[in-house]
């Protein structure tokens, strides 16, 4: 992951309904949520969620699949992973291994 990348996820984050409803799929596991389920865990209308996942989306931070006539959520874990990769790849001044927990830093 760039740089750019990584502004971009860290913004779309940085917006309190869109943390909550990340967090809320990354809970949910590799299923998801439906978009409905995943408005009543936020508590936001469902245009503002639109919004919400819009920017998440762009970002790369989900991906959504149709269900017959529900739209389905879920965290995108690799583009996740890679966000948390750039920002400990210097953790203990990169040495391999060193790191193992946040903890263990510094």
């Amino acid at each position: 992951m760039d740089h750019v990348a990584t502004i971009a996820a860290l913004k779309a984050l940085s917006q309190e309904h869109r943390l909550a409803a990340f967090r809320a799929l990354v809970a949910a596991g590799e299923g998801g949520l439906a978009v409905g389920e995943l408005r009543e865990i936020v508590a936001v209308p469902a245009a503002t969620l639109t919004a919400h996942l819009n920017v998440l989306r762009n970002a790369g931070l989900v991906v959504d699949r149709r269900e017959g006539r529900s739209i389905r959520v879920r965290a995108d874990y690799a583009r996740m992973t890679a966000l948390l990769a750039y920002l400990t790849e210097n953790c203990c001044a990169g040495a391999e291994g060193a790191c193992e927990t946040p903890t263990d830093c510094c």
